[in-house]
């Protein structure tokens, strides 16, 4: 395909791809007279095959056209909240933000500034991450905590970076954990649909009904959160019945004994007892994943909980003993062209680092060192302890934040205390394609470019294949890349001498991109012509190199955990809801779910789309039948969920269904309403996170709070509520 096809009336298609979230799917965009009239999936990439969700074709369109996108700068002339602005240049703008920057900086040293961005998946995180440094701060907040930090941490900590190298389409045998790819990941779905068709077998890990539980031939319905349980138990019957690989495992896996141990602990009568699963669907499920290849599909149902990195690890684990691991029809190893370079490597690059001793000193770092400073997975801080820093002070002043891209006041859990900590900054910028409630509360808010009007260059090391978004129309207004943003302030704050370094030494996304190509022999003027560029790759080349870790093998028993005084082998946690003083359960009698993923909305991403509102208009909890008749609810009631230690609840209409197993309810999140006549635009009432605590207890590996698995109570509200 060329990377353009000419049509009637100099109507052209353009080859591209959607990174709205990390599935990249490929994307081919028609264009007529500069304006973009069609976005459809793309056949040919190799990763995604033709699949694309409502948020690709339509909401990222929208997102672009849409009448509330901010298309220049503007500066607060009022209160904070208080939705008062007037429109000034874009020299004003950094001017001002250099201005107030350059005096936090010297009255508190760089340490007090600040950045947050969702994470270095995209460009714009090693941008933020680039720019603080080159100020001489080492603080910038990412969202993983959240959504994906666990696998990650999990993935690194054992040595097999896997993440969306499912082999589904080669695979006889799928076994998906906390997933809903028919709404989180289509080309997934596809991949599962196909493997049904050919005969193959799913096994189905979720408390949650749906889609996932629909099509699998073994349906588990464990405990929320106890996941890790049901993997080690079918770990151990794999090893007990000699149905492991015990070749790979002798010569790749560090710890084999030590971790057998482990696993024989959990016998299926023990997981039963723990999970609520029949032992013999336990059995069931050992035998259907032993008869191989065989693949997991993990999801955020098992992510950003206090248990989360150990949770993964057992499947993790897992999928190593059962000779699953970079196998066809099992689970990928991350590749990359030889000579190309990934976002975290620039992260970790020594010529874009801070001294030692500074970034030692990143919010965080001491209690988790494996996912802030230095030895950090992203580099990045515990946001939680960053929010603590802004309002007490400890262990230092926060005083100053940059913002883009992420809204922080609904997706950070308790969002009354994210909103406190920004109203108390002494100054806060915001980079937002759209007055989110996070921009709300700024003193200055930059137009920031949508996907469609930047270039991006990714790394699929799952498919595997080099991705190509092109800059399919000019940015809306005045809006800016985040790129041209950071090269602004870099430039206004290196005139106040507020720099420590220079770590931004690209002129353009152009140049940022073709950097990370490096010496692959990838070009842009290749991918741009059909959106993509394959690589070759050799399953089990690991055995020319190892593992990355310290013993060069696949850790089960991990050395750097040890080391750290944590437990070394994977290990079941009682969730926090089973884990509760009586009085807090009494009080609180129910399981709350949260993160579940809906078609139409990315996280926090296109609520003021009145076509999305109108397919979604309402936040929603579901519940159990007889759940609901216990609490007098009926469907499409509004109800108010309230969870322990915190004042405020969140507001949501019922769906009385049997997805939700009875005492268990669930939502999603990021929502908010952009029509709200309050400060917060709802985030403070239809945002589950808004009755969620960000305090521990903490993963303590990744630093994740319990975002789900929560007791919580749930009370009808009045019919016009």
């Amino acid at each position: 395909m060329l990377c353009w096809a000419p049509m009637q009336d100099d109507t052209t298609i353009h080859p591209s791809q959607c990174w709205e979230c990390n599935t990249y799917c490929g994307s081919l965009v028609t264009m007529r007279d500069g304006a973009i009239v069609k976005i459809a999936p793309n056949p040919d990439h190799p990763n995604s095959r033709g699949a694309f969700c409502v948020k690709g074709i339509r909401a990222v369109r929208e997102w672009t056209d849409n009448d509330s996108r901010l298309t220049h700068p503007l500066r607060r002339t009022g209160p904070r909240g208080g939705g008062k602005w007037e429109r000034i240049s874009w020299d004003a703008a950094l001017d001002e933000v250099a201005d107030r920057m350059a005096a936090v900086r010297g009255a508190h040293g760089p340490l007090a500034l600040a950045g947050a961005v969702s994470g270095a998946a995209f460009s714009r995180g090693t941008i933020m991450a680039l720019l603080m440094r080159s100020l001489g701060s080492p603080n910038w907040l990412i969202n993983q905590d959240l959504c994906g930090g666990c696998q990650a941490l999990s993935e690194k900590i054992t040595g097999i970076a896997m993440k969306n190298g499912e082999d589904i389409d080669h695979a006889r045998c799928a076994m998906l954990v906390g997933r809903n790819p028919q709404a989180a990941d289509p080309a997934q779905w596809m991949a599962l649909k196909r493997l049904k068709q050919r005969g193959g077998r799913i096994v189905t890990i979720d408390p949650m009904g749906g889609p996932a539980a629909d099509l699998a031939d073994l349906w588990l319905r464990p405990y929320p959160g106890s996941d890790a349980a049901l993997a080690l138990a079918i770990a151990h019957l794999l090893i007990r019945d000699d149905r492991y690989d015990s070749e790979f495992t002798a010569r790749w896996c560090h710890g084999f004994e030590r971790y057998a141990a482990r696993a024989a602990e959990f016998p299926p009568d023990v997981a039963a007892r723990l999970t609520g699963v029949d032992e013999a669907d336990i059995a069931a499920a050992a035998d259907l994943y032993a008869d191989g290849p065989s693949v997991f599909v993990p999801g955020h149902g098992i992510d950003a909980f206090s248990a989360g990195v150990q949770t993964f690890r057992a499947f993790d684990c897992l999928v190593a003993i059962s000779g699953n691991l970079d196998r066809r029809g099992g689970n990928r190893l991350a590749r990359r062209p030889k000579g190309m370079r990934t976002y975290l490597d620039l992260l970790h690059d020594p010529k874009f680092r801070l001294p030692l001793d500074i970034e030692k000193q990143t919010i965080g770092a001491r209690q988790f060192p494996l996912w802030a400073g230095p030895e950090g997975w992203q580099t990045a801080c515990h946001n939680p302890s960053v929010i603590d820093a802004i309002l007490t002070g400890d262990p230092y002043p926060v005083r100053a934040m940059y913002i883009s891209g992420v809204n922080i006041a609904v997706t950070y859990p308790n969002s009354a205390r994210t909103i406190e900590a920004l109203q108390s900054l002494d100054f806060l910028v915001v980079a937002s394609q759209t007055m989110t409630p996070t921009a709300g509360y700024a003193d200055i808010v930059l137009p920031k470019t949508t996907t469609l009007e930047e270039e991006e260059v990714q790394l699929q090391p799952g498919a595997p294949c080099v991705s190509y978004t092109r800059a399919l129309v000019a940015p809306r207004g005045e809006a800016r890349c985040d790129l041209d943003i950071a090269l602004g302030l870099r430039d206004a704050l290196a005139k106040r001498r507020a720099l420590s370094e220079d770590f931004l030494p690209w002129p353009t996304m152009r140049a940022f991109n073709e950097y990370l190509l490096g010496d692959s022999g990838i070009s842009i003027a290749e991918l741009a012509k059909t959106g993509f560029a394959v690589f070759p790759y050799t399953l089990g080349d690991f055995e020319a190199r190892g593992f990355a870790t310290a013993t060069g093998k696949v850790e089960l028993y991990s050395e750097r955990l040890a080391a750290l005084g944590l437990d070394p082998l994977p290990g079941y946690t009682p969730p926090r809801a089973a884990r509760e003083p009586q009085a807090v359960m009494d009080a609180f009698p129910l399981v709350l779910l949260t993160g579940i993923r809906e078609k139409t909305y990315h996280h926090s991403r296109f609520r003021d789309q009145p076509w999305a509102r109108k397919v979604s208009p309402d936040p929603t909890l579901q519940i159990h039948p007889d759940t609901a008749a216990a609490h007098n609810i009926a469907d499409a009631q509004w109800v108010a969920v309230r969870t322990p230690g915190m004042a405020n609840s969140c507001r949501l209409r019922a769906v009385v269904s049997d997805r939700a197993p009875p005492g268990v309810v669930a939502t999603g999140m990021g929502w908010w309403d952009p029509d709200a006549a309050s400060a917060d635009k709802g985030a403070l009432d239809i945002n589950i996170n808004g009755a969620l605590s960000y305090a521990g207890p903490w993963d303590p590996v990744s630093g994740s709070p319990d975002a789900h698995g929560l007791r919580c109570r749930i009370e009808p509200l009045h019919p016009t509520a």
